[in-house]
């Protein structure tokens, strides 16, 4: 079996998931280097299953297509990719699913972005459609800084920017839940502790194990087949009245995740990839 494996930088997590391919019988694994490839319409790359671990989401969500519509399987798939890489998408993918998540509005004006921080109240968290690590994102806690923060980001004009994504602040008591899904099997979890109201590990949260119970396990599953299923990431709120979903990811890290919870995660990803092969 010939697995494609679509990619940018090799960082710690792809590492760990080339290891974990390489000490499989029978496996072939073909490099596809997102800077380097030039996609023939025509010509099908001679593998049988792509394995996408971009950096960029616009390489993915195209890389993924391409391949797709020449008949290779791909995990995830492209539309997998389109909709995780959105937050508005992500976010309406739930609500179509009845997932919970936390209160939000979506404005495409200076104006209507404050009508609606206004309306939901303060504080709120504004966030750009399309973006990850915990970066660009801004608490806001009153209207002085609101009208600051949506000048700037008007000002900024790229798409990023011009879709105003405001959602009501959740106070977390400084930790959430990160939870893996592959396939049908929310296959474990972790805490994100952090003094910031931002716990991204990227940005210097503290990871910790997290049983994966009942409830935990129910919404990640259905949030992961909300967005298309898969190989994702689930962030998760706890909250007096139960758990939310904030963030579906796609290509999720979990370098950090392995000695933590006790999983082989790359084990599971390969194993889910190999049995996906066309």
């Amino acid at each position: 079996m010939k697995v494609g494996f679509l990619h940018s930088l090799i960082r710690k997590d792809e590492k760990l998931l080339l290891d974990e391919f390489r000490k499989r019988d029978g496996v072939e694994l073909e490099m596809l280097d997102d800077r380097k490839l030039i996609f023939d319409l025509q010509r099908r790359p001679d593998v049988d299953v792509v394995l996408e671990r971009c950096i960029n989401h616009s390489r993915a969500m195209h890389g993924l297509r391409l391949m797709e519509s020449v008949g290779i399987p791909c995990i995830n798939t492209s539309e997998v990719a389109r909709i995780c890489g959105d937050k508005i998408l992500t976010s309406l993918a739930l609500k179509e699913a009845d997932v919970a998540q936390p209160e939000l509005r979506i404005a495409f004006t200076e104006q209507s972005a404050l009508d609606a921080i206004e309306e939901l109240g303060y504080p709120v968290v504004l966030k750009p459609a399309v973006g990850s690590w915990g970066r660009l994102l801004s608490k806001v806690n009153d209207r002085e800084a609101a009208e600051s923060i949506l000048e700037h980001k008007a000002i900024l004009g790229s798409y990023h920017h011009s879709i105003f994504y405001v959602q009501k602040y959740v106070e977390k008591q400084s930790r959430d839940i990160r939870s893996f899904v592959v396939g049908d099997e929310c296959i474990a979890a972790i805490y994100r502790t952090s003094e910031h109201w931002i716990t991204n590990t990227a940005l210097g949260g503290v990871a910790t194990g997290c049983p994966v119970y009942d409830e935990l396990a129910d919404i990640s599953l259905r949030a992961a087949k909300a967005v298309g299923g898969g190989v994702v990431a689930i962030d998760v709120f706890e909250t007096a009245d139960g758990l939310l979903v904030n963030e579906v990811n796609y290509t999720m890290e979990f370098k950090n995740s392995i000695h933590t919870t006790g999983v082989n995660i790359p084990a599971k990803i390969v194993d889910y990839v190999l049995g996906r092969s066309a």
